[in-house]
C-alpha cells in the first residue's frame, strides 16, 4: 500500500523534529506535511492560499496548545465541515486535563493522546500511532478511486 499523508499540526519545533524523525522511521512512504499554528492549518484543509493544490491528508495529528487559532477551534472547524469531518483527527499534546479530554471528543476527535515528557517514550508512542493508523485502521482515503 502507498503511504497516507499526515498532517502534522505542532507550534514546538522539538516536537515536529521528534514526531517526523519517529514517522520517518516506519518508512512506509508516508507524506507528512506541518501546520504551525492554527490559521495555516484550517488554510492547507481549505486548500487556501499556497495551499492550493495540496493533497488532503488522510489523518490529522493536533495539538491543542496553538498560537492564532488553537487546536480545539480547528477540531471544531474540521468535524463541522463536510469536506472535512471524515479526515480523523488524533489529539496529540501535553494536556492531561480532563476538560480538554472531554470537550476533544464532544468535537468528535478520534483519539486524545497526552505526550509522554520522556524522550524515549514520546517516539514510541508516535510509532505506535504510525502503526494502528496506518498498518491496522482502514481509513475512509483507502476507498476513494486512486
Amino acid at each position: 500500500m502507498d503511504g497516507i499523508h499526515i498532517l502534522l499540526v505542532e507550534d514546538n519545533e522539538g516536537d515536529v523534529i521528534l514526531t517526523l524523525e519517529a514517522l520517518q522511521e516506519g518508512r512506509l512512504g508516508n507524506q507528512i506535511s506541518v501546520a504551525r499554528d492554527g490559521q495555516e492549518a484550517l488554510q492547507f484543509l481549505r486548500k487556501e492560499g499556497p495551499h492550493a493544490d495540496v493533497r488532503t491528508p488522510d489523518l490529522v495529528l493536533l495539538d491543542l496548545n496553538l498560537p492564532k487559532i488553537d487546536g480545539l477551534a480547528v477540531l471544531e472547524s474540521i468535524k463541522s465541515d463536510p469536506e472535512l469531518k471524515r479526515i480523523p483527527v488524533v489529539i496529540l499534546t501535553t494536556s492531561s486535563a480532563e476538560r480538554d479530554v472531554l470537550s476533544t471528543y464532544e468535537q468528535h476527535a478520534n483519539c486524545y493522546i497526552t505526550k509522554p515528557v520522556d524522550l524515549d517514550k514520546f517516539l514510541e508512542v508516535v510509532k505506535l500511532l504510525e502503526d494502528f493508523w496506518i498498518s491496522i485502521v482502514k481509513l475512509p482515503s483507502m476507498l476513494r478511486p486512486k
